[in-house]
């Protein structure tokens, strides 16, 4: 898990608003973000020091590589940004991550373990939910199953919360009858509520290395070999510093890719390593991994045109769902990765990494267009950042409302990933703790939602 703490910018919040999402706009939304950051380094009106999620830049390692690439990108023309989660999203500049005490910061140790012995609160571990209850239009429960017992049923005083991210929750809203109706029907599944949007709308970011070999070994690479890997966990172990205190990622730029002063609509994420080439490439198998070290600038495709989709593949809850991403389907999206990965050919060859740059690995800047295009998409990988699969809006494929309640039925609500209508412009694990944060005002506290909403921010 890379930990990248990263909101997105003004735009992609404004947009969701004039989407038909009243209350979402960014000045609406920033506070959400403020409210559970405790942020180490920074203070300043767009970051929180009171929040339960720790976010910090790495503080126990750090490579001579992470530093050329800020610098190679302003000498390109990508300024320095300290701060993309502050006033202006573009720029280079270090990660910030969900990190405490060197170690990864997760949802479960910022939210969920400081208050498991409350008493209105148990956790039911280890159980599969297989059906959100339905008595005329209205939801009064779920049946689950936990371990190899028969199905349980817990009844909703107020609410169902559904929170199983952009795959399960439409898959679990489509057996309980909420989908389109010809694809339920494929199932044997009767049909309680026809929305035709649910599993519909699906996005998801996508990228693919960039690579050099560097002169030295200050890099990941060497520390993935067995002596490697346990120098660094004794380094670890013992003084809390070195590679293991932080993921692949050191550093990131957001950018206009078209170059017209737009606000940011590409990223380049940059790690202090490199996966290898051609019929070497294995991003998974660190038995293969390359030994020497070397960097990688990953330009990654932000707002993709391509949409896909899940559906169910069976009527069986323990069955997974069919995931169709279309990736690469829309042209537009291989220009924009082509043109990404030509801009960060150019970054590597600037004089701030010369003193690191061993040699290209791939893409080679001597490569023609189909060339460079074969190697992307021989190498491109998922960022898995699935949203929008039970999108927000009032349209006729919208599943929730402004408020998160599914559309035509009571009690039940989405708080997840799903509910973007559009991806960020980053990251999105951010972005789901603010949805999150909304959403607990809209179901606790109403009123909150109006005084929110009332707060002036700086510009």
């Amino acid at each position: 898990n890379a930990m990248a703490y990263v909101r997105g910018n003004r735009k992609d919040y404004d947009d969701w608003a004039a989407m038909g999402n009243p209350g979402w706009s960014y000045d609406e939304i920033l506070p959400y973000f403020i409210k559970s950051e405790y942020n180490e380094q920074i203070r300043n009106a767009y970051h929180g020091n009171k929040g339960e999620l720790n976010v910090t830049f790495s503080k126990k390692f750090g490579s001579p590589f992470a530093k050329a690439f800020i610098d190679s990108c302003e000498q390109y023309g990508i300024p320095r940004n300290d701060d993309y989660n502050g006033q202006n999203q573009t720029g280079a500049g270090r990660f910030q991550f969900t990190i405490k005490n060197a170690k990864r910061h997760s949802a479960a140790d910022a939210f969920l373990k400081p208050i498991l012995n409350r008493p209105n609160l148990t956790a039911i571990t280890q159980a599969k939910v297989s059906q959100i209850l339905l008595e005329k239009d209205k939801a009064v429960g779920v049946a689950f199953t936990k371990g190899n017992k028969t199905s349980q049923t817990v009844k909703a005083n107020k609410e169902v919360i559904v929170s199983a991210g952009a795959f399960q929750s439409p898959q679990l809203l489509m057996m309980s009858g909420i989908g389109d109706v010809e694809e339920l029907r494929e199932h044997g599944i009767e049909s309680k509520k026809e929305l035709p949007g649910v599993g519909k709308n699906l996005q998801d970011h996508l990228f693919y290395a960039v690579s050099g070999l560097s002169k030295q070994q200050e890099g990941l690479n060497h520390s993935i070999p067995f002596m490697g890997q346990t120098k660094a966990l004794l380094q670890y172990y013992f003084q809390k510093k070195g590679p293991f205190t932080i993921g692949p990622l050191e550093a990131v730029a957001f950018f206009d890719i078209y170059e017209n002063n737009d606000p940011a609509n590409f990223q380049f994420h940059f790690a202090p390593m490199h996966t290898g080439q051609g019929k070497d490439y294995n991003l998974y198998d660190l038995s293969t991994f390359p030994k020497e070290d070397g960097f990688s600038i990953l330009p990654s495709l932000l707002h993709p045109k391509s949409r896909g989709y899940v559906t169910l593949s069976s009527a069986d809850p323990n069955a997974a769902p069919v995931i169709q991403p279309n990736f690469l389907s829309d042209e537009e999206d291989v220009k924009q990765l082509l043109r990404g990965g030509r801009i960060a050919v150019e970054i590597i060859k600037q004089s701030s990494f010369a003193p690191y740059l061993k040699s290209l690995v791939e893409p080679l800047d001597t490569y023609p267009d189909d060339e460079f295009i074969s190697h992307l998409k021989s190498t491109l990988e998922t960022i898995y950042h699935p949203v929008g699969t039970c999108k927000m809006g009032n349209d006729e494929m919208a599943v929730v409302d402004a408020e998160l309640r599914v559309h035509g039925l009571e009690n039940l609500r989405v708080v997840d990933a799903s509910i973007m209508p559009k991806i960020m412009t980053g990251n999105t694990n951010a972005p789901v703790y603010m949805i999150a944060e909304k959403a607990a005002d809209m179901i606790l506290n109403p009123q909150k939602i109006k005084e929110v909403a009332a707060i002036k921010l700086p510009s």
